[in-house]
């Protein structure tokens, strides 16, 4: 479906560079660097218009997601040449910033008339400052992402599975409004037969390598009332990350995880979930907004098919935050046409053909414009899931910090090892030793 966001009336993408490409700018080829998915395509096409208006040709080093974090951090920590901009998980902003892998856009900004008032405050905080919550900016707010649910809306529209759950729950079987329906419709569509084959109640992420449960569990932590530590004493944990809620978050993961998902699903990550939704194996699925487009489309679960939802709460609302900022490489011989991508990605006019192919634009220009919300399936909640989002740790060390979690709830979440309170504090343990080396505690 092309999106509707009109783009009548909108500059030409020559408009934003006055003058004609010179031939020095001509000869210039500068490379961006980000992970292999769909939106990556989209901004290959998109950048046609850059090199348009300016002459500098584009080159692009896409690495798939298992490997997307190694290969570019080690290219950033061995001040390697590879990458002139690179879009960047929200995560690394800390270290690349106190590395010096990132340039400082502060003076860029101002000298460009670009405000970090025209995207959406969490985008900013997410992916472009570092120390949070001041002004310092080391990245422009690229691709918005958060966590979001797909689910079988042709399931559950069957007037007999609609008939049967009104006398089991007696409310329709509708979308989750919170965490406690979606487990009650997983238990229901679970190892239940439709059209001849057994089917499951819902993908969730379970891998451990990388980041993958982590971006689950967190999900169910923040809408029970987790949070990171204390917003009046930074990096004091005790009662926050093992809070009772948190700790009920962590269980209801658990009691997901063993009640609803299908047989075997023990590492699961996104594309482990897509690959069960798009075969008819699950009613629902979490994964990011960014693959919702794809999905939409897919002739076997798409269009009609398909329906979509914001992270339900339950005591409080949250969604793990995903997507990207997009910043210049300090190592990067090509600063100034790098620069140059960013003053032209930066326009609302950019931005709006940036969503209109599939990227997830974080312009106010574009997500609070009035027909944004009717532009696309999943718009309205995909504002809604942007307007409540939370991200991991952006620390420097943020990789220890990750790496702890994973091991701390997938032991308890997968592993069957002790209790969540135990696992919880045990997180706190390892999160405190990182800050004290770090420096940060006593």
């Amino acid at each position: 479906m092309r999106l509707k966001l009109a783009l009548t009336g909108a500059l030409t993408a020559a408009a934003l560079f006055a003058g004609a490409p010179s031939a020095e700018a001509q000869q210039k080829t500068i490379t961006l660097c980000w992970a292999a998915w769909d939106p990556a395509n989209a901004l290959v096409e998109l950048s046609k218009d850059f090199t348009a208006a300016t002459g500098v040709n584009m080159r692009f080093e896409f690495v798939p997601w298992p490997n997307f974090a190694d290969r570019m951090l080690n290219e950033l920590n061995s001040r390697g040449r590879l990458c002139d901009l690179l879009i960047g998980d929200s995560q690394w902003i800390g270290g690349a910033a106190e590395n010096g892998h990132y340039v400082k856009l502060n003076d860029f900004f101002q000298r460009e008339g670009i405000s970090m008032n025209d995207f959406m405050p969490a985008t900013v905080t997410g992916y472009a400052e570092w120390p949070k919550g001041t002004p310092n900016y080391y990245a422009l707010p690229a691709m918005g992402d958060a966590l979001g649910w797909t689910y079988r809306k042709d399931w559950f529209a069957r007037p007999e599975l609609r008939a049967e759950f009104r006398t089991r729950f007696n409310r329709d079987l509708e979308a989750p409004k919170t965490m406690a329906e979606l487990r009650d419709i997983a238990q229901f569509f679970q190892n239940r037969m439709i059209d001849g084959r057994r089917v499951y109640g819902a993908a969730i992420f379970t891998e451990r390598g990388s980041e993958g449960i982590t971006m689950g569990v967190n999900n169910a932590l923040y809408t029970h009332g987790f949070r990171y530590q204390d917003p009046a004493k930074p990096y004091s944990m005790e009662g926050f990350v093992n809070s009772p809620g948190a700790v009920a978050g962590l269980e209801y993961y658990r009691d997901l995880f063993k009640c609803c998902t299908p047989p075997g699903y023990s590492n699961a990550y996104m594309q482990e979930g897509l690959d069960a939704f798009k075969s008819g194996q699950v009613a629902m699925q979490m994964n990011w907004f960014a693959f919702f487009p794809g999905l939409f489309k897919d002739p076997q679960v798409g269009g009609d098919r398909i329906g979509f939802f914001v992270n339900p709460g339950q005591t409080a609302k949250g969604s793990q935050l995903g997507g990207q900022g997009i910043s210049v490489v300090a190592h990067s011989p090509n600063r100034t046409e790098a620069l140059q991508y960013i003053k032209w990605f930066a326009n609302a006019d950019v931005q709006r053909k940036w969503w209109s192919l599939g990227g997830y634009s974080c312009h106010k220009a574009v997500l609070n414009a009035p027909d944004f919300k009717a532009s696309a399936p999943f718009a309205a909640d995909f504002l809604e899931a942007m307007g409540q989002v939370v991200d991991f740790w952006a620390e420097p060390s943020y990789a220890q910090l990750l790496l702890a979690m994973q091991k701390r709830v997938h032991d308890y979440v997968v592993a069957d090892q002790g209790t969540a309170k135990q696992a919880l504090d045990l997180l706190i343990a390892d999160w405190t030793k990182v800050f004290k080396e770090d420096g940060k505690i006593n």
